[in-house]
């Protein structure tokens, strides 16, 4: 597997380790006080305030930026791009996820906004090699 492949588990995995960490802190709190509710996931997540709904957001913006990252990986190697780019980039990109993440979390939002738009552009980027 090339290390872009490696990648794009990374950003599928990332979605879910980000509410995650919501769910781990909800641990300590007592059922019906917002503890994680396995059995309504959604309408826990729909409680959540403050940063655990930011990691909730950030959830749901991971799987959103999914396709386009998925896509521009695959079309890439098709194209039979060179591959140490396509590596560099797929790793820019899970990089750039890793803040965004980080900000959202922060409440940092104008620059998590320009981290998201250079993931957007990497992607666009690896697409333009095919």
């Amino acid at each position: 597997m090339t290390i872009a492949n490696w990648c794009v588990l990374a950003a599928c995995m990332l979605p879910t380790a980000t509410v995650g960490l919501a769910k781990l802190a909800s641990a300590k709190l007592a059922r019906g006080a917002g503890r994680y509710d396995n059995k309504q996931p959604r309408e826990w997540a729909a409680g959540l305030t403050g940063w655990q709904a930011r990691a909730n957001a950030a959830q749901m913006n991971g799987f959103e930026i999914l396709p386009l990252f998925i896509a521009a990986v695959v079309l890439a190697q098709q194209a039979h791009g060179d591959q140490g780019r396509i590596d560099t980039l797929a790793l820019g990109f899970i990089g750039l996820r890793l803040v965004y993440i980080a900000l959202y979390l922060a409440n940092v939002d104008t620059l998590r906004t320009l981290v998201w738009l250079a993931g957007v552009g990497v992607s666009i980027a690896l697409l333009a090699m095919g």
